[in-house]
């Protein structure tokens, strides 16, 4: 059965979510960056974003994802 994919984390900016996403990649950690943060200024963009940047990893991963990134229950 294949892992769900579980939101551990929401974030305020492109540059946020990246260095989250690159933390759980360095970790060996597979992980999901999903949010409208792409605009008219393309996927690179790393300023402010009202709707939020969201953090998912599969959920076998879930405590360990958290405490890499010393998050709590979202």
């Amino acid at each position: 059965m294949a892992a769900e994919w579980t939101k551990i984390a929401s974030f305020g900016s492109g540059l946020e979510a990246d260095v989250a996403r690159a933390r759980l990649e360095q970790a060996e950690i597979p992980v999901q960056v999903r949010g409208e943060h792409t605009g008219i200024f393309g996927p690179s963009f790393q300023g402010s974003v009202p709707s939020g940047i969201d953090v998912y990893v599969p959920s076998p991963d879930v405590d360990r994802a958290r405490e890499l990134l010393r998050v709590k229950d979202s």
